[in-house]
């Protein structure tokens, strides 16, 4: 791994490549995992605090929400949550085939 001055990895390209892997775990989970919540609905990923969330909806109190510590645990808390019977947010549109990721605070790399 490359190394700038201060002795870290150089932080573009760790966003990047976090953001294609998350991208390509959500891929990896949903393949493994056909006609889930997570498959059909393809909720959004945020990195915050060192945690993954996955959300359907405008915002955390108003959609639907998994949380967890890698893509998957947060998509798989997000199929249960979808499954435990919460009702979609209103506006919410049909389900989209794209993959989005938001990076607010990239992980350490």
């Amino acid at each position: 791994m490359r190394m700038n001055r201060n002795g870290r990895a150089p932080r573009r390209r760790c966003v990047v490549n976090s953001a294609a892997t998350a991208i390509e775990q959500m891929k990896l989970y949903c393949d493994a995992h056909p006609g889930s919540p997570s498959d059909m609905r393809h909720p959004q990923l945020f990195f915050r605090s060192d945690l993954w969330i996955a959300l359907l909806g405008s915002s955390l109190e108003e959609g639907i929400v998994g949380i967890g510590a890698t893509v998957a645990a947060a998509l798989r808390a997000f199929d249960t949550q979808y499954l435990a019977g919460q009702q979609l947010p209103n506006g919410t549109s049909e389900p989209t085939r794209s993959f989005t990721v938001r990076l607010r605070q990239p992980p350490e790399c």
